[in-house]
């Protein structure tokens, strides 16, 4: 039986070993997941807050692997907490590998974008992004590196303005000084729409290369069934902004519609596309995203099995999940959990769950903004305490090194 200590005392075991080397792993023991009694993802017979009880004195959370088997993953997998990459951040939200292995980071409040040495956990300030007027759900959100990082040097961001949602690239320059490695922002794409909630925020490049961002409808639920908007949408562009061959319609940049808020953007190993989005009261979503489909918005919310609406994989109760980021691995989507604060695991045989979706790190690190798959069984984990719905304590937020089955 594991020991149940606080929080706090969990931060401060894996804060010791962050300073002693970022790098370092943690010898990690193993504790039920989830909340007892939960049946999420499960289908229905027909916002961003709150915190969950602490979970386990080693900050892992494991359940015992079940034999693989050809057709998918097994139906039990497991997480591990191996380090703590940085900590202090504010507000974080994107997040970007860098070609060296370090990365770029988003602070959503302070429009800001700062270079983390994972070696050493030192953060160093970028640059700021003009234009971004923080607000509620509002501010810098993702980050992306271009397909052609090593030679254009160019970073997608996508962000909150006085007056819209976009797109813009900056050249990144580390040979500059500190606070002022970021060049003018070339906007590719401008008029998503913006709100105090529902900005979606998540871009990310295909295997096509092509640059795909989620959008919300920021509150006006109409928006994610009108496709001449661009709001409650997916969206496929090329680097430049502009409509792609292959899309529903050829003068738009307009992918699939009917989502109320994606934040969550992750390809399989087969190429396929997934995204998390909120629901409003009942059922947030993990879909599966194919162009020109109709996700339901607002006309459904969940697994409604109406004609012409496609059906979400799996859903979750609201105060489980308000899914963000997402990510694959393994066999897997990984997806962040906000009001949820908890880690699931969805294992996946093509475009289907093998098993009931699994709850990892429940509690123990308060609200889940953002999952990167570094490759193979490796994960980033960045929380999302110090965003105006949290907790914060000391230490908030900080990125995690996970390894996962």
């Amino acid at each position: 039986m594991s020991y149940v200590a606080p929080r706090a005392r969990v931060r401060g075991v894996l804060t010791a070993f962050a300073l002693a080397g970022c790098g370092a792993l943690l010898a990690a023991g193993c504790s039920p997941p989830g909340g007892a009694g939960a049946r999420p993802g499960a289908s229905p017979p027909g916002p961003e807050s709150g915190r969950s009880a602490p979970g386990s004195a080693d900050g892992a959370s494991a359940s015992a692997s079940a034999p693989a088997s050809a057709s998918g993953p097994p139906a039990k997998g497991g997480v591990t907490v191996t380090g703590v990459v940085a900590k202090d951040l504010e507000a974080p939200w994107g997040v970007a590998p860098l070609p060296d292995g370090n990365l770029l980071v988003a602070s959503r409040d302070k429009g800001t974008i700062s270079r983390v040495d994972v070696a050493t956990g030192a953060v160093t300030a970028v640059g700021k992004v003009p234009g971004v007027a923080p607000g509620g759900e509002g501010g810098l959100l993702g980050l992306a590196l271009s397909p052609s990082f090593a030679s254009d040097r160019m970073v997608y961001a996508y962000f909150t303005t006085e007056s819209d949602n976009r797109i813009a690239r900056l050249r990144y320059d580390d040979k500059r000084t500190a606070g002022d490695q970021l060049g003018a922002p070339d906007t590719v794409l401008r008029g998503i729409p913006k709100g105090l909630i529902h900005n979606g925020g998540r871009i990310a490049f295909g295997p096509d290369k092509m640059l795909y961002a989620g959008t919300g409808e920021s509150g006006e639920t109409g928006l994610a069934q009108d496709k001449k908007s661009l709001g409650g949408k997916i969206l496929r562009m090329t680097p430049d902004g502009q409509p792609v061959h292959g899309n529903p319609e050829a003068d738009s940049v307009v992918y699939s519609y009917g989502h109320r808020n994606v934040q969550g953007l992750a390809w399989d190993k087969d190429k396929r596309l997934w995204a998390a989005e909120f629901g409003q009261n009942t059922w947030d979503e993990l879909n599966l995203i194919e162009p020109g489909a109709n996700y339901g918005w607002p006309e459904a919310e969940g697994k409604a099995g109406k004609p012409g609406l496609r059906d979400p994989v799996a859903v979750w109760k609201t105060d489980e999940a308000s899914p963000s980021g997402i990510a694959w691995a393994e066999g897997s989507i990984w997806m962040a959990g906000l009001k949820g604060q908890r880690l699931w695991r969805i294992p996946l045989s093509g475009a289907d769950p093998v098993a009931e979706p699994e709850a990892f790190l429940e509690g123990q690190y308060g609200r889940l903004r953002t999952v990167v798959a570094l490759g193979g069984d490796r994960l980033l984990l960045v929380t999302s305490e110090t965003d105006g719905r949290g907790s914060p304590e000391a230490g908030d937020d900080r990125i995690l090194t996970l390894t996962v089955r």
